[in-house]
């Protein structure tokens, strides 16, 4: 022993010496030197333990590095002690830190330590290193509140949680090569404000799992935005930040429409159902209609001969009539009815069948309301399972995926047939069920389990060199999870499975098995759950069969070493070495087993559907394959599928909301409760049938004094005191307010919508209004001996303002009924009437109870906003919580957050930030007058109808307003941070225009199922990107307009509207009008349909454009439609009749290739068409094979002109086109210059039979034709085009024609004018004319009065002017230059001179006597052009003018063949006073033009 120790005393001493001579210190002086000594250090020596540290008492930092020591010792020596290494050694555990209380620095990385423990005392530490250990929990660092950097790297962490909250101040962290799979476990580092270098993939160690998964960057850097170095890289650019938010919000905004579309399918599905109810409540609600009335008729029947005397009294009529004991089943008016002498017993017995019957039908309404809230919890259950789906989307952000099949998938075919092939219909028939059908298959895209489950396999291949595909295939199966029978599979846990894997699921409650149990068979999955069920409902006395709907989840599993199952070992990993599963063989249950012994069942089942597995043989061979598994890995089960199913049961029973099911069962069927048989409709005869009948009477109408008296059986006002105006037609009650001692009055059955009429009846007590059609009681008022008020049976929605009339003009009322009303908040109406009535006994026929009163009182205190409620729902977070959510901020910061308000701090409410009082019952909001810091607040679920209150909460970032009775907006003007609104499920009308205008950072706005009709108030609302307004009425495709200005607007949902409907093509009308969207109504916007809405509605003027111009629809006015460079295509003016009074159209400077639309406009008398493409006035159809995709595109759209005129005309002859009928029989000025037009024939002009001035200049027009049918042509302009001669039928019929314009053309000859009889004005400068006979055959135009010549050869010829004012006795001006007498008579003698003298061989050598002045200077050329605008604006009016001037230069050889197209107008040459004069008279001006007009320039005018 003594040797022992004094070798450990040498040991320790080598030890020593080592540790002095690493550090350079004397082992001699240690004494002495060591108190000075602040650091040690020591590496690679074997160091087996801590110790000699009492020779360092001031010791600040000690190092030991690959050591072999074990523990952590003798630092109680030294207490200065600030940075301590023991790294890479064999440390299990921490200990021995509790005296370093000054430790700031701790590193153990490296070690074997598999838990974080005893540093509570540590409580200065900053650097604590752990990484590398086999640390599985983050635990014990709760009081390290000074920790800022912490690397707990190379670990199997797999769970983060709120174990880190404590340590706010972290600033750097490493959890690289741990196990976090979940992007929820980074979430939590959000809570960590300072953190700012975060390490999950350091390039030391393996990455975390989740760093393998999609958006993995993107989801760090959204939730922790302080963020500076993101696994070793720097991430300090603000772009790369913005960058990250913007793609979650993408991805928020893409989630929050799916589940606004899952919403809505939901609602779809509720209303059918609701429809179906009311089909199926019809009846019902007839029939008891009918007998009430009839009980009515009875009793005032009896009632008259009881006064009469005729009968003898006995009790009332009302004691008389108690409750039938004995079911209506077993009544039978026919055999139990007793044979009554006494015409009183007959009357009380019909009374009491008719009542009876009316119980009966009230049983079958209620019956009929508690399946369809079945019905209803089963449509929001399965709903809201799709809306979870979509949520686990989201917070996943992609890396989970649900894909719900459908019977054309393959795999939803694949997985129905495993769920057949594994039932076994001799398994199932000791519980009726003869088969399964699988109603919805969910397909899981889980890629963290995937990646986990094929690491494990490539581990287990690894190790079994399992390299054959064969190998592979056996050691994968598909099993069903088997869940305990007495908990089944909720929402929450389907969630998690699918979500998180089967890790929660390995412990079986009440049993020792510790694996994931599963199996291959059906019933050995549903069988126990199928007797739990059955022995609850025997236990309630419940016959319904809920078993009938079941959830499977099936799962991969890669089995791998696999062995059975020991019959009296626990299935735990630990009896099974080696094995990955063990398999058990099917046990059959007693039930089954008793089952399999009965005899076949007698009746035999109808033939079964395809898709139901039915029993085939009384004995099979199921039951040797069916066994049970359980794998040890959660890991390696695989979850794929979600399945719900349902039973087929041998007794088939019909459900009442089937759509094929009616109303009236079948006698000997099964029916569920609700339906009714024909028995008892014909019940229902035999006690209508019975005695005494009931006479029928006249309606009453009007209500007169005559006819009160006569009802009421007395002489004066003053004697009624009861008043039975029942079964009549009444609307009114005039002058009953007279009848000052009426005790009792009905009116049930007529047709009232008010009871204003009913008021100052001091004396009533006794007041039956049911079955009428009363929307309000305002007016009532004075009633205040009132005890009993029916108003059942009618009309009436809002409860606060009903109960606010009764509780102030009915104060004594007692007994009241308001059943079968269609109240907006039916679930509180109730409470809200007991809170209110006080005096109040019977309510709707039932008593109302103490404890019923006291909990409609609570209810109204708690309907208003207290300290006490806003102290509990409110919170005082400061910014926004980033989570990935669609749920409001208030609901979710005040289910997260901790930041409770402290009522004890002075100004407790200013710092109120959120506040969620969804759910209240508040009838109005107030008190929030101090809450000026609000940001966020919700008030859904309310009893709210209007906004008040929020004046004062001018910080408010979001509102929420779903599910109340708000009507208008107008609360929320003032607010103008509000960035996100929700207002679904109320009862919007309209949005009015100055509520949005100055809400300038509305970037959400959600008003969904409301009445809204109108959209024009979100004009001004330019800051909105997602906009909700899905079931509607918005109906006018007019109100897309409204929206055309909002260019950030990127998610519009408009489904469920009427315009959906109406307005064809309304997809693409909607893109292309707001070409900003991403998404409308729940779906995509592909770029294949943006460049269809282009091709569809491109170019195309239709009413709503022009609305949009004018700001309204009252076309009726307008007279003038000005649409220049508007790259218009299409005409599609209709209704024609809207737009009657418009005489002026002006298209200029578009592309149309026809008139379109315009033929249909009946006034229109000025048509400017100047630079389009007109090809003919309507569009010539091509065959289908030549048709381009564009003009298919036009063919399915119904638009004005297109398509309507059978085969094309371009094949006709020029004079086909006269047996054409004419249109646009008012159209006298038509302008189509620079179009292109090559012919007139294929213009069809002659179809325009009125039409007086025709511009077509600069086209390319070559053969006058095509106007044979003009006959009332006045003017003609054919200038800049390529005529080169006149044919003999160019102006065959054109005998009016006073004015005709051919300059820049190629005219050579004038032939062919003799028909132009009236001509006065002929222009043919710039042509090709070059003999001076061509000029003498002018001879033929007696009228001529203005001609012009120059530019042609022959005007080059000296005397072509006399010659021409010889021959021409009334012209009047000569290219420009005004003809004087003078020069006519100069003119007469030199060409009588002429016949004496020869001519000279140059006209220019030859002198005229007498013309030497008038050709001494270059002759004058004087055009006088006069565009469009002059030419219109004498037309219309002073008034009317054109957008843009047009002066271009005309006669230049350089404008030849020249096509200008711009904005102005072109040169239209109209130079004919003629046509000026005649355009005044068409409008109507009775002054004559002086002079030419000139161009006119101004601002466009807008139609």
């Amino acid at each position: 022993m003594i040797q022992s120790d004094s070798q450990n005393q040498a040991a320790s001493e080598e030890i020593i010496k080592e540790l002095c001579t690493c550090n350079g210190l004397s082992y001699e002086r240690i004494e002495q030197e060591g108190s000075s000594t602040s650091s040690l250090e020591m590496f690679f020596s074997g160091y087996p333990r801590i110790m000699g540290l009492s020779y360092f008492p001031n010791l600040t930092r000690l190092i030991l590095v690959r050591q072999s020591i074990q523990q952590i010792s003798d630092l109680g020596n030294c207490p200065f002690l600030k940075e301590l290494w023991v790294a890479e050694c064999f440390l299990t555990k921490i200990d021995g830190l509790k005296q370093c209380v000054d430790l700031q620095k701790l590193y153990l990385y490296c070690n074997m330590i598999s838990a974080i423990e005893n540093l509570e005392m540590l409580t200065k530490l900053e650097v604590v290193w752990l990484n590398g250990n086999q640390i599985k929990v983050i635990e014990g660092l709760s009081e390290l509140q000074k920790l800022k950097e912490l690397n707990l790297a190379g670990n199997s962490i797999s769970k983060i949680g709120n174990c880190l909250d404590p340590s706010g101040n972290i600033e750097k962290l490493n959890l690289s090569g741990n196990r976090i799979s979940s992007f929820k476990e980074i979430t939590h580092l959000a809570r960590l404000p300072h953190l700012t270098d975060l390490c999950l993939n350091d390039p030391q160690y393996d990455p975390n799992p989740v760093c393998l998964l999609c958006n993995y960057a993107t989801h760090v850097l959204f939730h922790i935005p302080q963020l500076l170095r993101l696994d070793t890289y720097d991430i300090s650019s603000k772009q790369i930040k913005e960058l990250a938010e913007t793609t979650v919000m993408k991805k928020v905004m893409y989630y929050n429409m799916r589940i606004k579309s899952a919403h809505r399918q939901l609602n779809e599905e509720l209303e059918k159902l609701k429809e179906r109810k009311c089909k199926l409540q019809k009846l019902p609600e007839d029939r008891i209609k009918h007998f009430s009335c009839n009980l009515k008729h009875l009793e005032h029947d009896l009632a008259l001969l009881q006064t009469s005397g005729k009968i003898q009294s006995s009790k009332s009529i009302l004691s008389r009539s108690s409750e039938c004991e004995k079911s209506d089943g077993d009544y039978d008016s026919g055999d139990e009815a007793p044979e009554e002498s006494s015409l009183e017993q007959k009357f009380l017995h019909k009374l009491e069948a008719l009542r009876k019957r009316i119980t009966f039908w009230n049983r079958k309404l209620e019956e009929v309301e508690a399946i369809y809230q079945v019905e209803v919890k089963k449509k929001k259950k399965s709903s809201n399972l799709a809306v979870q789906f979509l949520l686990t989307e989201l917070e996943t952000v992609g890396n989970t995926r649900f894909e719900e099949g459908s019977p054309s998938d393959a795999w939803f075919n694949s997985c129905y047939d495993l769920i057949l092939s594994r039932f076994c219909a001799w398994d199932f028939k000791a519980y009726g069920i003869t088969g399964v059908k699988v109603n919805r298959v969910i397909r899981v895209h889980n890629r963290i389990l995937r990646l986990k489950f094929e690491e494990k396999f490539q581990i287990f291949s690894e190790k079994e060199d399992l390299s054959e595909s064969t190998s592979y295939r056996k050691l994968l199966e598909y099993l069903f999870y088997i869940s305990p029978p007495e908990v089944s599979l909720k929402k929450k846990q389907v969630i998690q499975i699918l979500e998180e894997g089967f890790q929660e699921t390995k412990t079986i409650p009440g049993s020792n098995n510790e694996a994931v149990p599963l199996s291959n068979s059906l019933s050995i999955c549903e069988c126990p759950r199928i007797e739990y069920l059955q022995q609850q409902a025997r236990s309630k006395g419940d016959s319904e069969e809920k078993f009938r709907h079941g959830k499977l989840i099936i799962a991969k599993v890669f089995l791998g070493h696999s062995t059975p199952a020991h019959d009296m070992d626990p299935i735990k990993e630990d009896y099974y070495p080696g094995v990955s599963s063990v398999y058990r063989a099917r046990r059959i249950s007693q039930n089954a087993a008793s089952a399999a012994d009965k005899e076949t069942l007698d009746q035999q089942e109808k033939p079964k559907p395809p898709e139901v597995c039915c029993l085939e043989y009384r004995n099979c061979d199921c039951s040797l394959r069916q066994c049970e598994w359980f794998v040890f890995d959660h890991e390696l089960v695989l979850p794929e599928y979600f399945v719900e199913f349902e039973y087929i049961t041998l007794v088939k029973v019909e459900a009442l909301f089937s759509s094929l099911s009616n109303v009236v069962g079948e006698e000997g069927r099964r029916n569920a409760p609700g339906f009714v048989l024909s028995r008892d409709l014909h019940r229902d005869d035999e006690v209508l049938s019975m005695e005494p009948p009931i006479k029928p009477k006249p309606k009453i109408v009007c209500l007169d004094e005559k006819t009160v008296l006569a009802v009421a059986k007395a002489n004066i006002y003053s004697q009624i005191a009861v008043l039975d105006l029942h079964g009549n037609r009444l609307s009114k009650l005039r002058d009953i307010s007279k009848l000052s001692g009426l005790r009792r009055l009905i009116i049930s059955f007529n047709e009232f919508t008010c009871l204003d009429d009913v008021y100052h009846l001091p004396n009533l007590e006794y007041f039956d209004a049911s079955h009428n059609h009363v929307i309000t009681l305002e007016g009532i008022r004075g009633l205040n001996k009132l005890k009993h008020l029916d108003l059942s049976w009618n009309q009436l929605k809002k409860a606060g303002e009903e109960i606010n009339v009764l509780r102030k003009h009915t104060p004594m009322v007692l007994s009241l009924d308001i059943r079968h009303n269609p109240w907006h908040k039916p679930a509180s109406v109730r409470l809200s009437v007991i809170s209110q009535l006080r005096a109040l006994t019977h309510l709707d026929g039932v008593l109302i109870t103490e404890e019923e009163a006291a909990a409609a009182i609570q209810f109204m205190a708690d309907s208003k906003i207290t300290q006490a409620s806003l102290v509990a729902h409110s919170r005082t977070d400061e910014e926004k919580l980033r989570v990935l959510s669609i749920l409001p901020y208030a609901k979710i910061l005040s289910q997260v957050s901790k930041n409770k308000v402290d009522v004890f701090e002075n100004n407790w409410s200013s710092k109120i930030t959120v506040l969620d009082l969804d759910g209240q019952h508040l009838c109005r909001i107030s008190s929030l007058e101090k809450l000026e810091n609000l940001q966020w607040a919700s008030f859904s679920n309310n009893n709210l109808t209007k906004i008040e209150g929020l004046d004062h909460c001018l910080n408010l970032e979001e509102l929420t307003l779903d599910g109340n009775c708000i009507s208008s907006l107008d609360g929320i003007s003032k607010l103008s941070k509000l960035m996100r609104l929700s207002a679904n499920n109320n009862h919007l009308t309209s949005l009015e225009r100055n509520v949005f205008d100055n809400l300038t950072h509305l970037h959400y706005l959600s008003l969904e199922n409301n009445r809204i009709t109108s959209l024009v108030g979100l004009q001004k609302a330019y800051a909105l990107i997602e906009l909700y307004i899905s079931n509607n009425y918005v109906s006018s495709n007019q109100e897309i307009y409204q929206l055309k200005g909002l260019n950030n607007l990127i998610i519009l949902d408009m489904y469920g509207n009427l315009i959906v409907w109406k307005q064809d093509n309304y997809r693409l009308f909607v893109i292309f009008h707001i070409p900003s969207l991403k998404a409308l109504d729940g779906v995509a916007v592909e770029a294949t349909e943006i460049e269809n809405a282009k091709d569809l509605f491109g170019g195309k003027l239709n009413a709503d454009m022009v609305a949009e111009r004018l700001g309204h629809s009252n076309f009726s006015k307008m007279q003038e439609l000005n649409w220049t460079a508007s790259m218009i295509r299409m005409v599609d003016l209709v209704p024609a009749e809207q737009f009657k009074n418009i005489t002026s159209v002006n298209l200029q400077n578009n592309n149309l290739t026809s008139f379109s639309g315009l033929i249909y406009l009946p006034s229109v008398k000025v048509l400017c068409l100047n630079y389009n493409h007109i090809e003919s006035i309507l569009p010539r159809q091509k065959p289908p094979n030549h048709l381009t995709s564009r003009q298919l595109l036009h063919q399915k759209v119904m638009s004005s002109g297109y398509g309507q005129q059978g085969l094309s005309k371009s094949g006709r002859d020029p004079g086909v086109s006269e047996s054409l009928p004419p249109i646009m029989e008012s159209l006298e000025v038509l302008h189509l210059g620079y179009n292109g037009i090559t012919s007139l024939a294929l213009l069809q002009i002659s179809r325009l039979k009125n039409l007086k001035f025709l511009f077509l200049q600069g086209n390319d027009i070559s053969q006058i034709e095509g106007l044979d049918g003009l006959l009332f042509l006045q003017e003609l302009v054919l200038d800049h085009n390529r005529v080169k001669m006149i044919s003999e039928n160019s102006f065959a019929k054109q005998s009016a024609l006073v004015a005709l314009h051919l300059e820049e053309n190629r005219l050579r000859e004038l032939n062919n004018l003799h028909c132009l009889g009236k001509l006065q004005k002929l222009f043919l400068g710039l042509n090709k004319i070059q003999d001076l006979g061509e000029l003498e055959k002018l001879d033929c135009l007696p009228c001529l009065k203005e001609l012009s010549i120059y530019g042609n050869p022959v005007s080059r010829k000296i005397y072509h002017r006399p010659l021409l004012v010889f021959r021409l006795p009334n012209l009047q001006v000569l290219d420009g230059v005004m003809v004087t007498s003078e020069e006519r008579a100069r003119a007469e003698v030199h060409l009588l001179e002429q016949q004496a003298f020869p001519l000279a061989n140059s006209p220019i050598d030859c002198g005229f006597p007498g013309l030497q002045n008038t050709f001494s200077k270059p002759c004058v050329m004087r055009v006088a052009s006069m565009g469009l605008t002059a030419g219109l604006s004498h037309f219309c009016g002073a008034d009317f003018v054109f957008p843009h001037p047009a002066d271009e230069p005309v006669g230049s050889e350089a404008n030849k063949n020249k096509k200008l197209k711009n904005v102005g107008l072109g040169i239209c040459n109209p130079r004919s006073i003629h046509a000026e004069v005649a355009m005044r008279q068409a409008k109507g001006a009775s002054a004559t033009l002086s002079s030419h007009g000139t161009p006119q320039s101004g601002p466009p005018r807008t139609t």
